[in-house]
């Protein structure tokens, strides 16, 4: 199956968008990229309806006018991270949780680090939104896009979560 793969100069920086006819594959910083593609198998530099939903889709995240995503999503990894990835697609927009937090939610108390190390192996940047954890003591902490990516992620849901007057 072809992989098609669309970069996209977002306000946090580049963002390489991977999809199949079927599903969203990758979301990724410059940083991650490699590690994410060596997983892809054969790739086409070039954009499907996918990989264009995926930017029009985070052009409104970006906009505050999105939430949520609505994108089919193709996750490979073993159960513990498909469950660290699903658990993090439970937060909500605007909130934070801690590591241990998520390691709470998930009843796997005992695995924070295991947990923390999984977050930074999120294939789905911002759709599935690792940006949205953070050290116990409130710092940022890890993230693939770097820290101001991240700070600057959570200030905008901040900016956006407030209900608007009209």
């Amino acid at each position: 199956m072809n992989t098609c793969v669309e970069t996209w100069e977002s306000p946090v920086g580049t963002l390489y968008i991977a999809a199949t006819d079927y599903a969203v594959c990758a979301v990724a910083f410059d940083s991650n990229w490699q590690r994410i593609l060596a997983n892809l198998g054969h790739v086409r530099i070039q954009s499907n309806a996918l990989t264009q939903a995926t930017i029009r889709q985070l052009q409104a995240y970006f906009a505050g006018t999105r939430r949520t995503f609505a994108l089919p999503l193709e996750l490979h990894g073993t159960d513990f991270q498909l469950r660290t990835w699903q658990a993090l697609s439970e937060i909500p927009y605007g909130e934070t949780r801690s590591y241990s937090e998520q390691a709470t939610a998930m009843g796997q108390q005992q695995a924070v680090r295991a947990i923390g190390h999984t977050n930074g192996l999120n294939p789905v940047s911002i759709i599935v939104p690792c940006h949205r954890v953070i050290a116990k003591s409130g710092k940022l902490a890890g993230y693939a896009g770097g820290l101001a990516a991240k700070e600057y992620l959570l200030a905008l849901e901040t900016k956006y979560q407030a209900p608007t007057e009209h």
